[in-house]
């Protein structure tokens, strides 16, 4: 059925909640912070699952399956590890009908299982790198639930690595930062902000987290994937040590990293108009769509020139379905693929056939046009490539007409409330500083790779060190 969508510039967030639910993406669970994720938004996630697992393979690694459940035992083996997801945690205490000897927790994230593995498997410098992916779900008690973006169970891959040397471990961990922001710019078209988590906001137990984070028409930042250098101390606490080049006994250097469900979120709050999603054409699960109009008198012919022109298009490599439902007038089909965000519509009628053409509506630009078949295979494919940079192009102009450049904290402070925007701005790296901005609920995404802008930090006037991006999140 067909309702208005919130105004996407006043009531953003409704917006979001409702373009979910009618476009079909995903449904709320009898379990609170928990989703149903529906056909549509399943086949967005097996397109990212696709390019994803495509870049993890190709870069060595490989995929295995661990347990759902984790002694409990194992999380409290890595003081920081255990500190960082205590609020978070799930605990089975009883099952068979009777007390556990020992609680199992559902996974929040499967580093400790994993490195018991390791430990297992790991003898000699030989059995280095070990280069493990897991997709799966995981469970992390959420008291603000928001369908994609925060929600207590989630889908991910997380990878998990081994390595002889703390600059292969460095190398991985910059590796597949890079592999995520290649998904992110190029086939989400969102553009991203690389750099390095503070002490305070990196992954717990990690000695380095890096992040890509993302900046919402809201103004807020969403953190859109991150990759982590972890501890050594994970090694020690699970006795994984390995016979050295030398002979001696050593402890590898560890990496994790993680792209989640989230990624549809960001998906459509980064593109989404009042109109509906708008799905970038390389992710599109459907990238055309062909609505035959047809009567009693000449239905066969319509959908017999549909279905060539669709073995064509196929045949090209576009993914393309034709809507055959004849209870619903052209009308209510063309609403039902704007609102989904199909990239582009192909309309077929019995003037299109005599013209031996088809119709071609563009989602973004809005642009109808009558395509002669002959040539429409290659109007389709540069259509298709096209859109695809104009998104990425729109997104990078609203993030930089969001951004203020500021060198005090009482400017952001006095703008935070009211601008839907983030801050750049410079840093001395001490926690105080931090600190003061979660008062105004707002956070340092990322630390930037550049020279400060301004001599002095932001807040308590020491010498800075690095550019930093401020901002409310998700």
């Amino acid at each position: 059925m067909k309702h208005k969508l919130p105004d996407i510039n006043q009531e953003f967030s409704e917006w979001y909640h409702e373009i979910v639910a009618q476009a079909e993406l995903a449904d709320h669970a009898p379990v609170r912070g928990c989703m149903v994720v529906r056909p549509y938004g399943c086949a967005l996630w097996e397109r990212i699952q696709a390019i994803v697992d495509q870049k993890i393979k190709a870069t060595g690694h490989h995929n295995a399956l661990f347990p759902l459940f984790i002694p409990e035992s194992f999380l409290k083996k890595e003081a920081d590890h255990v500190a960082g997801f205590s609020p978070e945690l799930a605990v089975v205490t009883h099952a068979g009908g009777k007390e556990l000897e020992e609680p199992l927790v559902v996974r929040p994230t499967s580093e400790t299982i994993i490195h018991y593995m390791f430990a297992r498997w790991l003898t000699s410098w030989r059995d280095l790198p070990l280069k493990i992916n897991q997709w799966a779900n995981v469970v992390r008690w959420e008291m603000r639930p928001r369908a994609f973006l925060r929600t207590t169970e989630f889908w991910w891959q997380e990878g998990h690595t081994a390595h002889e040397t703390a600059e292969e471990a460095d190398e991985e961990t910059h590796l597949m930062i890079n592999e995520y922001r290649d998904l992110i710019e190029n086939y989400l078209a969102i553009p991203v902000f690389c750099g390095k988590k503070s002490e305070n906001e990196k992954f717990a137990g990690a000695l380095m987290t890096l992040t890509l984070e993302a900046i919402m028409p809201d103004g807020k930042a969403l953190q859109m994937c991150t990759s982590h250098r972890i501890s050594q101390t994970f090694a020690h606490a699970f006795d994984m040590k390995f016979q050295d080049r030398q002979g001696a006994l050593s402890y590898p250097h560890l990496t994790s990293w993680a792209v989640t469900t989230r990624a549809i979120g960001a998906l459509v709050m980064a593109h989404g108009d009042q109109k509906g999603l708008v799905i970038p054409p390389r992710i599109a699960p459907i990238q055309v769509v062909i609505i035959p109009i047809s009567n009693d008198a000449n239905r066969t012919v319509v959908m017999e020139y549909s279905l060539a022109l669709k073995k064509q298009l196929d045949e090209a490599g576009v993914r393309t379905q034709i809507d055959y439902d004849e209870q619903k007038t052209p009308g209510a089909k063309f609403y039902h693929w704007e609102l989904r965000g199909i990239p582009l519509r192909i309309e077929i009628g019995q003037r299109d056939i005599e013209k031996n053409a088809a119709t071609v509506v563009e989602r973004v630009e809005g642009k109808k046009q009558s395509v002669g078949i002959d040539g429409i295979v290659d109007m389709v494919q540069k259509t298709l490539e096209a859109t695809q940079e104009i998104l990425f192009r729109r997104a990078q102009e609203r993030r930089a007409g969001q951004e203020m450049v500021v060198e005090m904290l009482n400017t952001i402070i006095s703008r935070i409330e009211n601008h839907r925007g983030y801050f750049k701005t410079s840093w001395c790296k001490e926690c105080n500083c931090e600190t003061v901005l979660k008062e105004h609920k707002a956070s340092i995404r990322c630390l930037l790779d550049t020279p400060p802008t301004y001599a002095s930090c932001f807040s308590c006037g020491k010498d800075s060190i690095t550019d930093i991006i401020v901002a409310r999140s998700y």
